[in-house]
């Protein structure tokens, strides 16, 4: 905050531009900027512009504590090792004490940041014999951490100067002080303190970059949309606030990618100008309440679409993932639009709609997308039970779920004609068996593979919702309409963000049992991943286009919790968090 002293001398700077000027206009914007700037998170304006990740995350002890309670025990220790190795490195070997020598002038957060152009080290153990290992937590590129007691801070740095752990050096860079740790074969940090804050890095050349960022380059606070977004979301008791830079997160991405173009053209085609998140410790899981925007300059815009799906209400209880959305020709589009700029989508769009023509024998643009303009859902549903566990000296079914489609139809008659083209091929071209037939009174057409163990179904539900179920026979969950659907299930309405609301998207996932499988004959999970995802019980998600350039989301993670009377030790020091 700035003290009165120098907030008089600005604004009688301020008035005195105003008078040469003449112009009040000048005036209002430089005020309305700073004011924006003083809502800006503790730290995010040393932070440069381009860097990836910026989260403050607090220092609450009993937030921490918290954390005990999350996971598995394998991802607990898992946790509680990485940790305990980050505090080693930053504190530990540097002869500090994170109690003694930093909790008492440190303020309610911290700030930390990767800035995205790091290597990680190899791995040396085989995934055999390597302990499980969480990849989100590593070695912050960049810590900011406030002085809330000044003179307590200015003796633990002075301590430095007769510290017999580590050597320091050091040098000045542009005017600033930097003292450097120089020990052989392992981690260096550079250290120095601007106006209240201690700001540790990894990398001298970062240092520099943050030096740089305050004495005038661009900050992260100074993002377009940036602090307009945090404003936007819940921070109440949150344990955390994390900004995803998109550009950068981008140019990261397409670095390992086979695009013809570069990084940094991915990153200028890139719509999206970031992603901000509140993050919130709840009794049984972690809630995320955020916000997406596009760059100033997109020629973009979010449809405002938020209908509130019903065709969730027309899945089976037992449904382990669901996907819904309100318009899938509007996603398609979108998905056209952005894919040569995502270098996480590995097929374009013209390359995916070639395929599809080529295996189904229909045009996406013109036999599909004219009449998907209405509410879709997508769902995985296990089979029943009498075909999950065949007679005695009979194999498996090769499927244990199948996959259901819905969609609104905007037009019958060009669905119906949809449809038809489908049967052709997968009779003439494939050799389905194509029938016409009924489930529990309603008609139906049924494909049967000529090698067994994959059907599909297509057809009418009431208000002119078609259907598609294809691997696994599961027709009968869903005609007619279940008597116990899957949104009146209390997982489901624990589970999925009741808000934002009306919404335009949900996701459900029952990671527990998709992980555990439930003969659903799904492809093993590496170890690593499947040890880690162990940890969580199911994902819900709600999101909603706020206005044409802004999107809203909440997102809930159901966890393994463990019980408090046998909690493992989480290390002292909050500040190598993730």
């Amino acid at each position: 905050m700035l003290n009165k002293n120098k907030l008089l001398l600005r604004v009688t700077l301020a008035l005195i531009v105003v008078l040469m000027s003449g112009s009040v206009i000048a005036y209002s914007l430089f005020v309305q900027h700073n004011l924006w700037l003083a809502k800006a998170p503790v730290g995010a304006k040393l932070v440069p512009q381009d860097t990836l990740i910026t989260a403050l995350v607090s220092t609450d002890s009993g937030k921490w504590r918290q954390l005990q309670r999350y996971g598995t025990p394998n991802t607990l220790a898992a946790l509680v090792r990485q940790l305990a190795q980050l505090e080693k490195n930053l504190l530990t070997d540097n002869g500090y004490d994170y109690e003694e020598d930093i909790q008492p002038w440190l303020g309610e957060t911290v700030m930390i940041a990767y800035r995205g152009d790091s290597t990680s080290a190899p791995e040396t153990e085989s995934e055999q014999t390597a302990p499980v290992t969480l990849p989100f937590i590593k070695l912050p590129d960049l810590v900011i951490l406030p002085i809330n007691n000044p003179a307590q801070a200015k003796e633990i740095l002075a301590k430095t100067a007769s510290q017999k752990v580590t050597q320091f050096g050091e040098r000045t860079y542009r005017g600033v002080q930097l003292r450097e740790t120089q020990k052989p074969g392992s981690q260096n940090y550079s250290v120095t303190v601007l106006e209240r804050f201690v700001v540790v890095t990894s990398n001298p050349q970062t240092m520099e970059e943050v030096i740089d960022t305050y004495k005038g380059v661009k900050s992260v606070a100074s993002t377009p949309g940036y602090i307009e977004a945090l404003a936007t979301i819940d921070t109440t008791q949150a344990f955390a606030q994390v900004y995803l830079n998109l550009p950068t997160f981008t140019a990261t991405a397409a670095a390992n990618s086979t695009r013809s173009l570069s990084p940094e053209q991915l990153a200028q085609r890139q719509p999206q100008q970031g992603l901000v998140t509140s993050i919130s410790l709840e009794s049984d899981g972690i809630r995320f309440r955020g916000m997406s925007w596009l760059k100033p300059n997109s020629q973009n815009a979010y449809p405002i679409e938020n209908t509130s799906s019903r065709l969730p209400r027309r899945l089976p209880a037992n449904t382990r993932f669901m996907l819904s959305g309100s318009n899938l020709a509007q996603l398609w589009k979108s998905y056209a639009q952005n894919a040569s700029a995502n270098p996480l989508i590995p097929i374009p769009a013209a390359n995916l709609s070639a395929g599809i023509q080529t295996t189904l024998g229909v045009d996406v643009q013109e036999d599909l997308l004219p009449w998907m303009a209405g509410e879709w859902v997508i769902a995985l549903i296990p089979a029943t039970e009498d075909l999950l566990t065949p007679p005695e000296n009979q194999p498996p079914p090769m499927l244990g779920a199948g996959i259901t489609v819905m969609i609104l139809s905007s037009d019958r008659a060009a669905t119906e004609k949809a449809f038809q083209q489908l049967d052709q091929v997968m009779e003439t071209r494939y050799q389905f068996t194509v029938e016409n037939t009924q489930l529990n009174r309603q008609p139906l057409v049924r494909w049967t593979s000529p090698l067994g163990g994959v059907t599909a179904t297509h057809g009418w539900l009431e208000g002119n919702i078609a259907f598609l179920t294809f691997g696994a026979p599961i027709a009968d969950a869903i005609v007619p309409q279940p008597q116990a659907p899957l949104t009146q299930t209390p997982l489901f309405q624990q589970i999925v963000p009741t808000k934002p609301s009306p919404h335009n998207g949900q996701v459900f996932i029952e990671v527990e049992r998709l992980l555990n499988r439930d003969n659903l004959n799904l492809p093993q999970l590496p170890s690593q991943l499947d040890e880690m995802m162990q940890a969580i019980r199911a994902i819900g998600l709600t999101t909603a286009g706020e206005d044409q350039r802004n999107t809203r989301f909440d997102l809930f993670v159901k966890l393994e919790t463990m019980l408090p009377s046998n909690p493992v030790p989480v290390p002292s020091s909050p500040i190598p968090s993730p």
